[in-house]
């Protein structure tokens, strides 16, 4: 996959040769959507080609790329319209929406694929030198807007800079337990090299086919199994960064009272500070066992009370995931109607509800490690659910979860080709204010689909917990809604604002993994306060003094 950007698709998720699969059950499937949203009929909106793109010339200068040119290995400087439109957007709900009104008024005027620290930290130096924009970009999987093409003005030349050459495991220390990786190494290629040597990562964010090593970092992401391993900032060591000002490479200590770990400060920075072009990370061996339970809950706020409970007594689970109603039921579904999967469910609902009552919520609960302690782990937390009324469904809901996990992304594509939006969002909060701000953000979003959508049809917005710690928990919210035909952006706008709104009142975090980016820019000042802001942007007049990283992004201003 590295370098190789024709296998995936530009204008979507994912590899060309994989789809939603629907098979027979197409109809029925669709038939269902339409009733569900109040739509009499779905149209038939399909993504554009490459040819049918307008995009405007490449304003890169001879003598520019020939700069870059001498910097990189020969043949890495790309200007063609493939490239340009596969790096100028990242895959936000808002980049798709753009792509398929088939005009971008803005795409990188080239992309650069340096080889090594060395030529990535060059090309930020000429770049800074002759005032060119340079957008970070690893796998593009960003749902903010982190990657998009953006210059410093709206002349200003912007260039793309793609780590993917940077793939290499430099080192594994199974002492230390530590493994040091290029930052353009992609999340199954990682895994494979990794767990050949007995040891994993560990972190499998939905993204992680199509997400490299810089941008969990760049991000904060967290991984499905963050209660065993951490999100980014936990597992990060050290990173090298390159910068205008030349290389910066992070202490590497296990602990340091030596001022603040200046590591926190990459983590989250989404290349505005500079590019990534490797880290340490901690290392696990590869866990003896693995087991994933399902389980249903009365309601979410014994649900809620449940991962609280495993957390603050420290039941070592690698995952605890609680789907609210709406999305226990509507992913259900999704991934059953029109098949025979729909009469086993319903056996499975029938025995489940007679304990559970009519809309259950379904948890996910899983641990790995040594045989030993994943079975204690999954009988403290199956006396736990059960202490709190919950019903023991078995393995079978849990697998099939666990083995479809990358694949629901794939859904996006056929809904926007029939009409039909699907977006995402995410917070965290104390554990004493999550029923709160779950209320208030599903009654926001709900109000606001409602508004912008016409009499007879409405939408439908669901959540789920899957992130937890000793203090609190992220909440992700899904909503879908029918797509107007003639203004999709604004439309989604209002929904966004107002739910970013609701989440900033009411006591959230603007993100709790998918970053800032562009779309959450405007509440960040709010969260980070005046002399937060001033700090974030001291550090960045320093490393960029020309502000050529990621403008407009994040705090880059």
């Amino acid at each position: 996959m590295t370098a190789d950007r024709t296998a995936t698709r530009w204008n979507g998720w994912g590899l060309n040769d994989e789809t939603y699969e629907l098979g027979k059950r197409a109809p029925a499937f669709w038939n269902w959507v339409a009733t569900t949203l109040g739509m009499d009929t779905l149209p038939d909106t399909p993504a554009p080609s490459v040819d049918e793109m307008d995009i405007p010339d490449s304003r890169l200068s001879e003598e520019l790329r020939n700069g870059f040119a001498a910097l990189v290995t020969d043949g890495y400087v790309k200007t063609d319209k493939y490239e340009r439109l596969f790096h100028a957007r990242g895959k936000s709900y808002i980049d798709l929406i753009e792509i398929r009104q088939g005009k971008l008024d803005r795409v990188p005027d080239a992309v650069l694929y340096p080889g090594t620290a060395a030529e990535v930290q060059a090309c930020l130096k000429y770049a800074s030198e002759n005032n060119v924009t340079i957008v970070p970009f690893g796998g593009g999987s960003s749902v903010v807007g982190a990657v998009t093409a953006k210059g410093k003005t709206s002349t200003a030349i912007c260039v793309t800079l793609d780590t993917t050459r940077l793939d290499k495991i430099i080192k594994v220390n199974k002492t230390d337990m530590t493994a040091k990786i290029e930052a353009g190494k992609y999340g199954p290629e990682i895994e494979k090299a990794l767990q050949a040597e007995g040891v994993t990562l560990g972190h499998y964010p939905q993204s992680f086919e199509f997400s490299t090593l810089g941008g969990w970092i760049s991000a904060r992401g967290a991984g499905q199994q963050s209660g065993k391993y951490g999100k980014a900032e936990k597992w990060l060591v050290n990173t090298t960064l390159a910068t205008p000002q030349g290389l910066w490479e992070t202490e590497d200590f296990p602990a340091s009272a030596a001022a603040p770990n200046l590591n926190q400060l990459i983590a989250g920075h989404e290349g505005t500070l500079g590019v990534i072009t490797d880290a340490k990370v901690k290392i696990h061996p590869v866990p003896e066992a693995k087991q994933y339970r399902a389980f249903y809950m009365r309601e979410f706020r014994h649900g809620v009370d449940v991962i609280r409970t495993l957390v603050q007594r420290g039941v070592p689970v690698a995952m605890a995931r609680l789907s609210d109603p709406d999305e226990t039921r509507f992913f259900q579904a999704v991934s059953t109607v029109g098949s025979n999967k729909a009469l086993a469910l319903k056996a499975i609902n029938l025995y489940a509800r007679r304990k559970a009552g009519t809309s259950p919520c379904l948890m996910l609960i899983g641990a790995e490690g040594l045989h030993a302690g994943v079975d204690a782990a999954m009988d403290a937390a199956r006396h736990i659910v059960e202490a709190r009324g919950g019903v023991h469904l078995g393995k079978v809901l849990a697998d099939q979860w666990y083995k479809s996990r990358f694949h629901s992304p794939y859904l996006r594509d056929p809904l926007l080709d029939k009409g039909v939006a699907l977006d995402t969002l995410e917070t965290a909060t104390q554990w004493s204010n999550i029923e709160k701000l779950y209320r208030e953000v599903m009654a926001t979003i709900q109000k606001t689909m409602n508004s912008v959508t016409p009499d007879g049809q409405y939408g439908i917005v669901m959540c789920h917990v899957s992130h937890a710690y000793h203090d609190g928990a992220s909440l992700y919210f899904t909503y879908v809604w029918p797509r107007d035909p003639n203004d999709p952006a604004a439309q989604w706008q209002r929904i966004k604002t107002a739910a970013s709104d609701a989440i900033a009142v009411h006591g959230g975090t603007i993100s709790h993994h998918h970053g800032v980016g562009t779309d959450h820019r405007q509440w960040l000042d709010r969260e980070k306060g005046k002399l937060g802001m001033a700090t974030l942007q001291a550090a960045k007049d320093v490393l960029d003094p020309a502000g050529i990283l990621n403008p407009h992004k994040s705090f880059a201003d």
